[in-house]
């Protein structure tokens, strides 16, 4: 469906011979199914109710607490001044709910940074998330601004950790641009910031994967995205000292802080597009038994498969059943909902005798080795072997069904 726009264009601070006049110089945007236009006082109310949101005060500079005086002076006073001053392009969101009435489902804006660069920032109220209404209204304002305000990028920031703006962002085609520490100021903190670009020629659509980590259900395990409730398992299995003997990187002492951060980097791999992890859970009690990667993903060729156990879990084929369960997502085809994978891989340390076992028990295949590649907590190295499974070999025998 096709974007509908009224338009009388504000011009940039240098070029600008009248101030904009609010509301009737503010554009309006639609694609058919969601609506940007001119706040209006009848938007308090709904501003209101989006900031007594508690995922709305976590993620954003809103006051807290917010009260019904504040949501009037942002529709009254500071939306308007943004316009009129041309360092805020604000618009109120309008889509029609569930039941096909109109209704204020947030605000988005550009923020003028100057030489053709504005910010984008954007809030959404309670009851359309998860509906696709944001994107669509950020579909039409990032037209509106490279078209109208000749932009030659945008810019997106969020709180690290705020999974679902990053997310909305990626969708638009923004490139992830790293991490900036005590960036972002927030209530008289200052968090760490992600930042992204998009540039005016760049397509609207993300440019590398996104890999959701699906549930799986097997028949002694399930597979599931970690969770931050994982974290005291996830210390007892990498503070265990059979795990520290084969995974030199695990850190001495290991503690909440270095589990926190490792389901931290989990949800990291898994949005940057270099591969998914699960937490291996018992289907009964949904308690972390173990951990399973597919990781440095090269779509359609293949990756590496990594994994670790608790104690409480060796020794019940808990390891082989999952990595025989990652290694079928791996080969199922994309559009079957997998990673359409030609060949998995993985290193076990020759002296470990567990891991191997768990490989060969799989069908993967010794296929070399990689001397010396793995060093103890002694400092002395040993070899570490190399095997591999292809998908015609998975294709050939009953694991498929």
């Amino acid at each position: 469906m096709g974007t509908t726009i009224r338009v009388c264009r504000p011009r940039p601070r240098s070029g600008r011979v009248a101030p904009v006049r609010f509301p009737d110089d503010v554009p309006a945007l639609t694609d058919g199914l969601v609506s940007l236009r001119a706040h209006t006082a009848e938007d308090a109310r709904g501003s209101w109710e989006q900031c007594q949101d508690p995922l709305s005060q976590q993620w954003t500079t809103v006051p807290v607490p917010y009260a019904m005086s504040d949501a009037r002076d942002f529709v009254e006073g500071i939306v308007p001044r943004g316009w009129r001053e041309d360092r805020d392009y604000a618009f109120a969101v309008h889509a029609r709910d569930g039941e096909g009435l109109e209704r204020y489902a947030g605000t988005i804006s550009l923020r003028p940074e100057g030489s053709r660069r504005a910010e984008l920032a954007y809030g959404s109220h309670p009851w359309c998330r998860g509906r696709g209404v944001m994107e669509r209204a950020l579909r039409l304002l990032l037209e509106w601004g490279f078209a109208e305000l000749d932009l030659a990028m945008v810019v997106w920031w969020a709180n690290k950790g705020n999974w679902a703006s990053r997310k909305l962002a990626w969708r638009l085609g923004f490139t992830m641009e790293g991490t900036v520490r005590s960036w972002l100021p927030q209530r008289g903190e200052l968090r760490d910031g992600w930042v992204g670009t998009l540039l005016r020629d760049e397509p609207r659509e993300p440019g590398s994967p996104w890999y959701d980590v699906p549930t799986i259900l097997g028949p002694t395990v399930t597979l599931r995205p970690f969770r931050d409730s994982d974290r005291p398992r996830i210390r007892e299995a990498c503070a265990d000292e059979r795990t520290q003997e084969w995974l030199q990187e695990v850190p001495r002492p290991y503690t909440d802080e270095h589990a926190r951060i490792f389901v931290e980097n989990r949800r990291e791999m898994s949005a940057s597009g270099r591969g998914l992890a699960w937490a291996v859970a018992d289907p009964a009690t949904d308690v972390l038994l173990a951990n399973i990667s597919v990781f440095d993903v090269h779509p359609g060729r293949e990756a590496e498969v990594g994994f670790w156990a608790h104690p409480e879990a060796r020794g019940r084929g808990v390891m082989t059943e999952a990595v025989r369960l990652a290694a079928r997502h791996a080969f199922v085809p994309e559009e079957d909902g997998g990673l359409g994978l030609h060949r998995v891989f993985a290193f076990a340390a020759e002296p470990n005798s567990a891991s191997r076992h768990v490989l060969r028990s799989v069908g993967f295949t010794e296929t070399g080795r990689d001397r010396h590649g793995t060093r103890m907590r002694d400092g002395s190295y040993v070899d570490s072997v190399v095997h591999d499974l292809l998908e015609p070999e998975w294709s050939g025998v009953s694991h498929r069904s």
